[in-house]
């Protein structure tokens, strides 16, 4: 693989950008490897500066589930940047993206639009807390919920504990009202809400885990959520930024029939701009500004040209039904990952929901962090550097998820396939 290129932008980015990157696992310093830098992409591939050509298995973490430069996402952006790319005024793009998601996802009333996951869920967090009047938030080990301060906390020891900062700039003071509990645990929820119960003003949790590798709860766990919020007056806030639109047409919540309080979106909602959006019942959205006491502002909150993309990406995916193929497609190709490392003995599991999984070098279950975190990381490594010399791009981390889209073609998976098979691990 060709990457003088590359080398060379990195050595300039280094003395302009800290580490020479712009979100730390671009750096790819957890598989040993060097920064690419991307020039172009198209469908499922992905074009470095050195004129390499990969297919690509992370899709932006998530976003483009149609593909890379979809052309009929493109020409309604063209349409919407040639009469201006931001107005810091309303439009009826964002009425109309909104009531997309309204009609989408069941849970779903009100919708305030922001400019990222991180954005949506520090607005949630913040309505959850006024409304309720409570200020302690309970999170698990190994969701990642943006880098806002209080959800980037830590477990400290035992079982069920306050979180200390897990980033330096993060007060301590943030960290104290944020509960860190084990994912998947719902004695754990239980035996917090009997101590705290009534401090508490939300639980915050990604349904489908993503950012500790690709976890799949039982629905007891969601359901058991549920009850312990409603019992305790609690709101229980859905992180479905990779979730949503990525299973199914709305959120996971709607294929498991578990209703939240409070919903964040992003990444597919934005077509590959950046967008969030925090929703839900009407009564709690209402506590917002300008109708209700909690402040949330942003200058480029529904941003024109990102709605555009937002809404042009909404109606492909309702009119084309992708989902079923998608998911039938993505277990074709886990189980041929599974049978060809079966048969050279490399030890490992799968975990996938629709179009999305996780390849860990672990050959036990995968159903929380400490069970992620028993994963081959130095494997895990070998495996994508070996994968990108072979043209394919997977992940930068074993604690990531790999997507496919629909763009994807079985000579792309054959070519994945044969890559696997050619591994020396």
């Amino acid at each position: 693989m060709r990457n003088a290129k590359s080398a060379k932008l990195f050595k300039k980015a280094l003395q302009v950008i800290p580490g020479g990157v712009n979100s730390p696992v671009r750096a790819l310093k957890s598989v040993e490897a060097k920064p690419i830098f991307i020039e172009k992409a198209k469908g499922p591939y992905l074009y470095d500066a050195d004129g390499n050509k990969f297919i690509d298995y992370c899709l932006s973490w998530g976003p483009m589930i149609l593909g890379h430069a979809n052309k009929d996402i493109l020409s309604d952006v063209r349409k919407a940047m040639a009469k201006g790319t931001s107005y810091g005024i309303p439009t009826e793009a964002e009425t109309i993206l909104a009531e997309m998601i309204v009609k989408a996802i069941a849970s779903i009333g009100k919708v305030r639009l922001v400019s990222s996951g991180t954005e949506a869920v520090m607005t949630a967090i913040r309505l959850a807390r006024g409304f309720t009047g409570r200020d302690k938030v309970v999170k698990f080990i190994g969701c990642y919920h943006g880098h806002v301060d209080h959800m980037l906390v830590s477990a400290g020891s035992g079982l069920a504990t306050l979180g200390s900062p897990s980033s330096p700039g993060v007060p301590k003071d943030f960290a104290k009202n944020t509960i860190v509990l084990p994912y998947n645990d719902l004695n754990a929820v239980k035996k917090v809400f009997a101590k705290e119960g009534d401090r508490i003003a939300a639980i915050i949790v990604e349904p489908v885990a993503g950012n500790m590798g690709t976890i799949v709860p039982p629905n007891s766990f969601l359901k058991g959520l549920r009850s312990i919020c409603t019992k305790n007056k609690s709101l229980l806030i859905f992180d479905e930024v990779i979730n949503g639109f990525r299973l199914t047409y709305g959120g996971y919540q709607d294929i498991i029939g578990v209703r939240p309080d409070l919903t964040t979106l992003g990444k597919i909602i934005g077509g590959g701009f950046p967008i969030g959006a925090v929703g839900g019942k009407k009564k709690i959205m209402d506590f917002l500004s300008p109708v209700g006491s909690v402040y949330q502002a942003g200058t480029l909150s529904g941003n024109p040209v990102c709605v555009a993309a937002g809404i042009a990406t909404l109606k492909l995916l309702k009119s084309t039904k992708p989902y079923a193929k998608l998911n039938r497609t993505t277990e074709k190709l886990c189980k041929g990952i599974t049978e060809i490392l079966t048969e050279k003995s490399i030890g490992h599991t799968i975990n996938q929901i629709g179009s999305m999984f996780t390849l860990f070098f672990n050959d036990g279950a995968v159903k929380d962090f400490d069970s992620a975190a028993k994963s081959d990381t130095k494997r895990y490594g070998a495996y994508f550097r070996q994968m990108l010399e072979a043209g394919i791009y997977v992940p930068p981390s074993q604690f990531e998820a790999s997507f496919i889209s629909t763009t994807h073609t079985q000579k792309d998976f054959d070519k994945t396939l044969k890559a696997i098979g050619n591994l020396k691990l």
